[in-house]
Formats: structure tokens, C-alpha cells, sequence
């Protein structure tokens, strides 16, 4: 299947203003939820150990998981997806077992991790640093393109928002795989309509992660892509552009 690098999102089925406000609120809801939940865990490992921090530490995550409960409601009264995390069908054939110990990297990973929201970006480079990864961010579509476009080989997967102004995620990331048709991207979202998630792991998206979510969900589910994207390049057959 061929991407259209100047594809964005089909027009003729824009929501209207009015159908479109729950699914502003719904996306703004779990971007909000994800940078309170992971400065929470920031702020815990910052106090671990001192006294009676663990029982406001623990009111602050039931409150954070309340909330979620809430914002997953509203997601899909906007008619988002149920789905929490995936990947690609293909690639979820060539996944290791949970239990599985993974094998330690020759080399670490490198992740370009796209975001418009500032605080969302320290997060995601702060959780990742520390498991590892070597990271390189993006504010927008057009920085993330242009970084892209300079080291289309040196990333090992692009962790990616939805939600961005000018260039959101699904145009940027059918310009990635023009650029490299093997790019390895995970889009991580607060919203996303079943319809657009189905389009796009179609067009090859490697997985899916939705906000708001853990710090050690993230670090799993990266190291779940890169593990089968790893294995079907050694043997387990796949094609992420194959529709």
C-alpha cells in the first residue's frame, strides 16, 4: 500500500464543530491526565523514602485513575477507540512472550519522541533516559520531519501524538514512511476514532498507546515494538506497508 506523503485526513468526513467538541475535550482530558500522572511519578521517585509521603502519593494516583475512568467515558460517548495499547497484527505475531526475559541491546536504542505540549516532551525524554534510550524530541510535525529527513536510519522508533496543530500525527507519519518505508512508529494519543486507528495500522503504524498512561507502561510498550519489529526483520515475515 503506498502512502501519499501529502495525505492528511479526508474532508468530506470532517465532524462538525459541534460533534467535534467531545473529542477535543476527550484528547485535552488525557493529555492532561498523562502530565499529571507522570509528574506524580517523577515527584515520587524524587521522595522515595521520606516519611509520610507514600500515603498522599497513593491518595494522588486513586485520584488519577478516578479521573481516567472518566475521561475513558467520555472517549467513547466521542466514539474513540476502547483499545488501550496494541500493535500491528503482523508484528504482534513475532512478539516474544510476556514473560520473556529481553535480550540487552548491543547498542541503546535511539526514539524521537513528537509532541506539542512541552511538558508532555520533558516526560517522555525524562522516563525514557532513565530506562535507557537514548531520545531526540520534537515539538511539531515540521521539526520532527526535519530531523527525520537529516537521520532517516538512526532512529529506531518514533513515538508520536495525534493531536498537533498545523501537522497532526497521521500526516507526519505518512511523510516519515516516505521518507523511510521501514520507520518505526508508535503513535501515543489521548483520543483516537477507530476508523483512523484502523486506517492507519493498515498504512503500517507498528502499535498504539493511549493516554493517559503509566511511565512503565510507556517503557513496556516501546520495548514490546522495538522487540518484534526486531524479530521480523530476523525471519518473522512481515510487510508494515502491505495492506
Amino acid at each position: 500500500m503506498k502512502i501519499d506523503p501529502t495525505h492528511n485526513t479526508d474532508t468530506s468526513k470532517a465532524p462538525t464543530a459541534a460533534a467535534s467538541a467531545p473529542t477535543a475535550a476527550a484528547s485535552e482530558l488525557n493529555n492532561l491526565l498523562e502530565i499529571i500522572s507522570g509528574t506524580s511519578s517523577v515527584i515520587e521517585s524524587i521522595w522515595e523514602g521520606c516519611a509520610g509521603s507514600q500515603k498522599y502519593f497513593e491518595m494522588l494516583r486513586t485520584s488519577v485513575d478516578r479521573a481516567a475512568k472518566v475521561t475513558a467515558q467520555l472517549v467513547e460517548h466521542a466514539g474513540g477507540t476502547e483499545e488501550r495499547a496494541l500493535l500491528h497484527p503482523e508484528l504482534a505475531a513475532c512478539a516474544p512472550a510476556k514473560n520473556a526475559r529481553p535480550p540487552a541491546p548491543r547498542k541503546k536504542r535511539r526514539i524521537l519522541v513528537v509532541d506539542d505540549e512541552p511538558m508532555a516532551l520533558v516526560l517522555a525524554k525524562r522516563i525514557l533516559l532513565e530506562a535507557g534510550f537514548e531520545v531526540v524530541t520534537a515539538q511539531s510535525g515540521f521539526e520532527c520531519l526535519d530531523i527525520f529527513r537529516k537521520r532517516p536510519h538512526d532512529f529506531d522508533l518514533i513515538l508520536l501524538d495525534l493531536s498537533m496543530p498545523f501537522m497532526d500525527g497521521e500526516e507526519t507519519f505518512g511523510r516519515l514512511r516516505a521518507i523511510n518505508p521501514e520507520a518505526v512508529v508508535l503513535l501515543s494519543t489521548g483520543f483516537m476514532a477507530q476508523e483512523r486507528l484502523d486506517r492507519m495500522t493498515a498504512a503500517g503504524m507498528a502499535g498504539f498507546l493511549r493516554k493517559p498512561h503509566r511511565p512503565d507502561e510507556v517503557v513496556a510498550h516501546v520495548r514490546a515494538v522495538l522487540e518484534s519489529a526486531k524479530i521480523s526483520r530476523a525471519g518473522c515475515a512481515v510487510d508494515l506497508a502491505a495492506s
